[in-house]
């Protein structure tokens, strides 16, 4: 038997219990059923081990993914400007020309619905109540790995802190993340891009520092797969800018601007590096700036009809979309769409 002495916050003497202490007789049995032990709380009959890997509990508990940038998309992550991309100092607000609200928000809706006809589903973006000009740009705010995403830490102050509401988006829909940057790292999303499933390159200078190379270095070192720097040309903004791949051996670069180290890691993976026919026209319309919607189906700017019929050329399957207004901001496509889950390779 066993008793227990349970007390309601007056003194005890040294000789006898205080007159309102409570004395309770338990047996060995009621004590052997008041025990945790053996319960399945604490390990015992009833316990469920959970043994299946993270990367295998995507599709059921985790959603997203890629490890391609040519995989079929299934997933993107969009947000729809307002009114605070019209600002008074466009080139202070990083844009490069004052932009038209309605003209701008009829284009977003026209890339949403083009999205949506290749079968893409598209989460959104919330709201907040001090939105910056340039929030618009997904695909600079996080990078998607085979196993969750990393948040970007954008270098700009015109864009400190957009990382916040992208991670409570990404959460919401159920995609882990893996990784946000501290310290005095810097990282814009489109400055990674995936070689293979085994790969990354990553673009060093204006967006994307050491700190924040040492870092994602590590996270995807952690899941198997390497990452490899380059550095940037003075003047240029994302990697991404530079290069796209748009099948499993095609890679389009832009000419005297991509990173020689990274047309050469192209080609040692096997990829066919092809160059864009007319810098001019590339760059007044942004036509590197696509997404792959699935291996050599590209969604790209309208307007950019040589570079269109050049693409074909490669054998590139090619839908347009409307960009004239929303490339006054310094992006097109790509910078707006951040990529959430493509089949994996």
């Amino acid at each position: 038997m066993w008793a227990l002495f349970c007390f309601t916050g007056v003194n005890i003497g040294h000789d006898t219990l205080a007159s309102n202490a409570t004395v309770l007789i338990l047996s060995d049995q009621m004590m052997a059923k008041a025990s945790t032990f053996n319960s399945s709380a604490y390990g015992g009959r009833g316990w469920s081990q959970r043994t299946t890997p993270h990367a295998q509990e995507f599709g059921t508990i985790w959603r997203g993914g890629i490890d391609s940038e040519w995989g079929q998309l299934r997933s993107v992550l969009l947000c729809k400007p307002d009114h605070e991309i019209i600002v008074e100092d466009y080139n202070s607000a990083q844009q490069l020309e004052p932009l038209d609200l309605g003209r701008a928000q009829e284009e977003h809706d026209q890339l949403c619905d083009a999205y949506e006809n290749a079968g893409v589903t598209i989460i959104k973006t919330p709201d907040v109540e001090a939105p910056t000009p340039n929030r618009m740009f997904c695909a600079d705010l996080f990078v998607m790995t085979p196993q969750g995403a990393i948040l970007a830490r954008p270098a700009s102050t015109v864009r400190a802190g957009e990382e916040v509401v992208t991670a409570q988006a990404l959460a919401s829909a159920g995609v882990p993340i893996l990784r946000t940057l501290t310290g005095i790292a810097t990282f814009e999303g489109a400055d990674l891009i995936w070689l293979n499933p085994d790969h990354a390159i990553i673009g060093r200078g204006l967006r994307t520092n050491q700190a924040a190379i040492d870092q994602i270095t590590a996270v995807l070192a952690d899941i198997g797969i390497t990452l490899t720097a380059v550095d940037m040309p003075f003047g240029t903004m994302h990697l991404m800018g530079m290069m796209r791949i748009c099948s499993p051996d095609l890679a389009i670069a832009w000419p005297r601007r991509t990173p020689h180290a990274a047309v050469m890691l192209m080609r040692e993976y096997g990829y066919n590096v092809e160059f864009l026919p007319d810098e001019d026209a590339a760059q007044a319309n942004r036509a590197l700036n696509f997404v792959a919607l699935s291996s050599g189906k590209i969604l790209m700017p309208a307007g950019n009809d040589e570079t269109r019929d050049w693409y074909q050329s490669l054998g590139i399957e090619t839908i347009e979309t409307p960009m004239f207004e929303l490339r006054k901001a310094a992006g097109a496509v790509g910078c707006l769409t951040g990529i959430v889950e493509r089949d994996m390779v």
